[in-house]
C-alpha cells in the first residue's frame, strides 16, 4: 500500500510532480495545511513562511510547465531550524531575546536550495542557542515527539525539524550538528539523519555554537533523500574557508552499490556501555542484517574514542566558544534565558586561554590518530543514543536530572564530533515504548558518499523507514 502523500520521499513525490498527479502549489498548500492542523500540538514550527512558500511554490511551476528543471528537488518542501538565517526574517536561535534580530541575507545553504528550486515552508524550533541534546526549550516550547500522545522529548537541538519531518508536516528539513543535534533527533523521531564533516558544508549565514564543531546536516525520511540534498548543499563557499579546497563529493553515484565488500566494525567501548539493553539488541541485530548481505564485520579497538569521550565533559572548547558567541546575552540577559542551558554555556567563560590551546591541540592529535585507527574499515556500527526519548516534563524543570539525560543522549555522538568524522543515524527497530531506535554509522572524515550507501544498503532490507505515527491524537 502507498503512503499517504505527506509521508512520501523526495523521490517519490518529485515523480508524482512530474507527471501531473499534483503540482508544486498544491503540494505547498497540503503541507501548510497540515501543519495548521497539526502543529499546535506538536509545537515543531516557529515561523510558517506560507506566502513566500506559495511564491516560491508558483514559481516553481511555472518554470516545469514550460519546460524548465532545475533537478529532482525542483518544487519540493523543505523546513530550516532556526538557526540559519532567512533574508527579511528574524534568526531566534530558539529565544524569544532574538526575536528582533532579521536576517539581511540568505544563508549559503538556504540560497543553495533555493537554486535547486525548493520551497521553504518555515523554521522550526531548536533548542535555546543549539546548546543541548535533549530538546527542552523553556522558551519557545519543546516540540512533542510524534510518536506518543504523552509528552516525550524529540532530541536536541534539531529537534523542530526531526518532528516536522517525522509527523508528515513537511518532507525533509535541515539542522545543525555540534554534538549531535542531528543525529540525535534523527534517532529518537525514527528518521535518517546525515551529521556532515566539517569543511564539506558552508555555514556561513548560521547562527553559530562552536566555530571548531558546527556542521549542517539533513534530517529525511530516508537516506536517499537526506543524499539528495546532502548533495545540493555541499561544495566550496567563499564565505566559509573551512570549506576552501575541499573537493566536490557526488554523493549518489554508489547510493545503490549495498553492502557487499564493505569493512563494518563494532567498537564496544565506549559506546555500548551502559546503553539501553533494546537498543543494543537492535543495533546488533542490524549489523547481522548488514552481515547478510555481504559486508564483513570484526570488532576495533578504537582508543581515540575512549580519549574523546574522557575530555567531552570537560566541555573546554564548546563551552568557551559558545560563551564568546552569546557573550552578550550571557552578560546582559543571563536571568532570562533558558536555565537548561544558561549555567553550562556561562562556565564556558571561566575557560582560560592555556586551557583552550591545550585542549585543541589534543583534538588534533586525536584526530590524528583516529584516522590511523580508522584506516582499515568503511564504517563504525554504534548506538545513535544510550536511552530511548523520555517525558519532557521532568526534564524541563529538574536541572540535575536534565543535566544527567542530556550527557546520556549526547555521549556516543559528540565522539564523532571530536574526532572529525562524519555520522548517520538511521531507525533500526523500535522499543517496547513504541520509540524508534539509531543504528549509527560513523565514516571517516569526508566519507559521506560511504556511509549513506551502507545506510541505504540497510535501508532497503528492513522496513522500520516506512513506519510513521499516529497523529490522531493531535488533529
Amino acid at each position: 500500500m502507498a503512503a499517504p502523500r505527506h509521508f512520501q520521499t523526495l523521490t517519490v513525490l518529485g515523480r508524482g510532480l512530474r507527471g501531473g498527479e499534483i503540482t508544486p502549489v498544491a503540494l505547498a498548500e497540503m503541507y501548510l495545511e497540515r501543519i495548521a492542523s497539526l502543529d499546535r500540538k506538536l509545537g515543531s514550527f516557529c515561523l510558517v513562511l506560507r506566502e513566500r512558500a506559495l511564491a516560491q511554490a508558483r514559481a516553481a511551476q511555472a518554470a516545469l510547465q514550460s519546460g524548465v528543471d532545475l533537478g529532482p528537488l525542483h518544487g519540493l518542501p523543505w523546513a530550516a531550524k532556526d538557526l540559519l538565517d532567512v533574508k527579511g526574517y528574524p534568526t531566534t536561535a530558539g529565544t524569544r531575546l532574538l526575536a528582533d534580530a532579521i536576517a539581511q541575507r540568505d544563508c549559503a545553504a538556504v540560497r543553495r536550495l533555493d537554486r535547486a528550486g525548493m520551497v521553504l515552508l518555515g523554521k522550526t524550533v531548536t533548542v535555546q542557542l543549539a546548546y543541548g541534546g535533549v530538546g527542552i526549550n523553556n522558551d519557545q516550547g519543546t516540540p512533542h515527539n510524534p510518536w506518543s500522545p504523552a509528552p516525550h522529548v524529540p532530541g536536541g537541538s534539531s529537534g523542530g525539524t526531526a518532528v516536522a519531518v517525522a509527523a508528515g508536516l513537511v518532507p525533509v528539513g535541515l539542522g545543525t550538528d555540534t554534538g549531535g543535534s542531528v543525529r540525535i533527533p534523527a534517532a529518537l523521531c525514527g528518521l535518517a539523519g546525515l551529521k556532515t564533516t566539517v569543511g564539506r558544508v558552508s555555514r556561513a549565514g548560521v547562527y553559530p555554537l562552536s566555530f571548531s564543531l558546527d556542521s549542517v546536516g539533513v534530517l529525511a525520511r530516508c537516506v536517499e533523500d537526506a543524499a539528495l540534498v546532502y548533495q545540493e548543499l555541499a561544495g566550496e563557499d567563499a564565505d566559509d574557508e573551512t570549506t576552501a579546497g575541499v573537493p566536490p563529493e557526488d554523493a549518489l553515484s554508489e547510493l545503490r552499490a549495498g553492502a557487499r565488500g564493505m569493512r563494518l566494525a563494532f567498537v564496544e567501548a565506549p559506546f555500548f556501555e551502559g546503553v539501553d539493553g533494546e537498543i543494543v539488541q537492535a543495533v546488533r541485530e542490524a549489523a547481522r542484517v548488514l552481515e547478510g548481505m555481504g559486508a564483513h564485520l570484526a570488532t576495533l579497538s578504537f582508543p581515540e574514542a575512549v580519549e574523546a569521550h574522557k575530555l567531552n565533559p570537560k566541555g573546554g572548547v564548546i563551552s568557551a566558544e559558545a560563551y564568546a558567541v552569546n557573550r552578550g546575552l550571557l552578560e546582559s540577559r543571563y536571568g532570562e534565558l533558558d536555565p537548561v542551558i544558561r549555567e553550562r554555556m556561562r562556565n564556558g567563560g571561566a575557560v582560560t586561554a592555556p586551557d583552550y590551546f591545550e585542549m585543541t591541540r589534543r583534538w588534533a592529535a586525536l584526530r590524528r590518530d583516529a584516522r590511523r585507527s580508522l584506516a582499515g574499515v568503511d564504517a563504525l556500527l554504534v548506538p545513535t543514543t544510550m536511552i530511548p526519548p523520555l517525558p519532557s516534563g521532568p526534564l524541563a524543570t529538574d536541572l540535575a536530572e536534565y543535566a544527567r539525560r542530556n550527557v546520556q543522549y549526547l555521549r556516543n555522538t559528540a565522539i564523532g564530533n571530536i574526532l572529525g568524522l562524519c555520522g548517520l543515524s538511521v531507525p533500526c527497530g523500535f522499543g517496547k515504548g513504541g520509540f524508534p531506535i539509531g543504528l549509527m554509522i560513523y565514516g571517516k572524515p569526508f566519507a559521506e558518499r560511504t556511509i549513506l550507501r551502507v545506510g541505504h544498503a540497510y535501508e532497503q532490507a528492513t522496513p522500520w523507514h516506512d513506519r510513521a505515527p499516529d497523529l490522531s491524537w493531535a488533529a
